[in-house]
């Protein structure tokens, strides 16, 4: 079968959507992978939340896979939108690379030593508020740009240290770069995070079953709890929401964060369920947060 994949062209997008070719290329298919250049890629200086586009990095790369140009879209999971378009599906979820944020220190010192007042840069409201919450005396700055880009910024100084996903720099072979990872008790990651998706057409079921024998039932089950979490808050990308699931002997155990954008608020909870049903876990999760309050934060972001 020949297969033409979609991806973003940044280097840990086309590292991504390689992976992907290199084993559909080994089930005996005839792969090609196809950049298009996402709203995300074009507004670069534009915050996240304030962009206006709901889908920033998939929008375009859905919308060909759609019209039928591509056959397969490979995409980072934490930036797929709850509700995906009329007629596509995740077909498969790879092996989950870890999902943690990584701490990367300009001089080495750890976030706890972080002189007051120091800048942190970050890309996302979520890991902004949450490291606002943690330390109200330092500045968190947005910063936007690929992993290279960001890494450059710290090395001009714009900032003294970085707050990125810790899969990315795994992939791209950049592990000693990493100062420390927070523990998801201290900063819960995005929903999805580490985990690939693919989509497909739903109409195309040979296709779908291709790409099948790439997916991994724990990434699945519990990227799955997570975004059930994330579509029972009513959130995005632009909301500063959090969510990691683990599995363990058919297990769920989920926790998450909802956060006002200034760190003066936090709510945390954690539920737990069986693997069978990973929407009721992460339903239950969005429940016990919004009784805690987090509808009214949610509400004013």
């Amino acid at each position: 079968m020949r297969i033409v994949i979609g991806s973003r062209g940044s280097a840990l997008a086309l590292w991504q959507a390689n992976w992907v070719r290199d084993r559909l290329a080994s089930a005996g298919h005839e792969v090609d992978v196809r950049v298009i250049r996402t709203s995300g890629d074009r507004l670069v200086r534009v915050p996240l939340e304030s962009s206006g586009v709901k889908g920033l990095f998939v929008k375009e790369i859905e919308e060909a896979l759609a019209a039928g140009t591509i056959d397969v879209a490979v995409h980072s999971f934490k930036d797929l939108p709850t509700e995906q378009p009329p007629g596509l599906g995740v077909a498969a979820v790879p092996a989950r690379e870890d999902p943690h944020d990584a701490y990367i220190s300009g001089d080495g010192r750890s976030f706890n030593d972080l002189p007051p007042g120091s800048r942190v840069g970050t890309s996302s409201l979520r890991r902004q508020s949450q490291l606002r919450y943690l330390r109200d005396d330092i500045e968190v700055v947005p910063i936007r740009g690929n992993v290279d880009t960001r890494l450059r910024k710290l090395e001009r100084g714009e900032c003294d240290a970085l707050v990125v996903a810790a899969a990315g720099l795994m992939r791209l072979g950049l592990l000693s770069r990493i100062t420390h990872c927070f523990p998801p008790a201290k900063l819960c990651p995005a929903v999805g995070q580490g985990a690939l998706a693919i989509e497909t057409r739903e109409s195309d079921r040979p296709l779908a079953d291709a790409v099948r024998v790439l997916d991994d039932p724990v990434a699945h089950t519990t990227v799955r709890a997570e975004r059930a979490a994330l579509r029972g808050l009513g959130g995005g990308c632009a909301v500063p929401i959090a969510a990691h699931a683990s599995l363990s002997d058919g297990r769920l155990d989920i926790i998450g964060v909802v956060a006002r954008p200034d760190g003066s608020r936090l709510i945390r909870a954690r539920a737990l369920g069986p693997g069978s049903d990973p929407d009721a876990v992460g339903l239950a999760l969005a429940q016990d947060l919004l009784l805690q309050g987090a509808r009214d934060i949610l509400e004013a972001a």
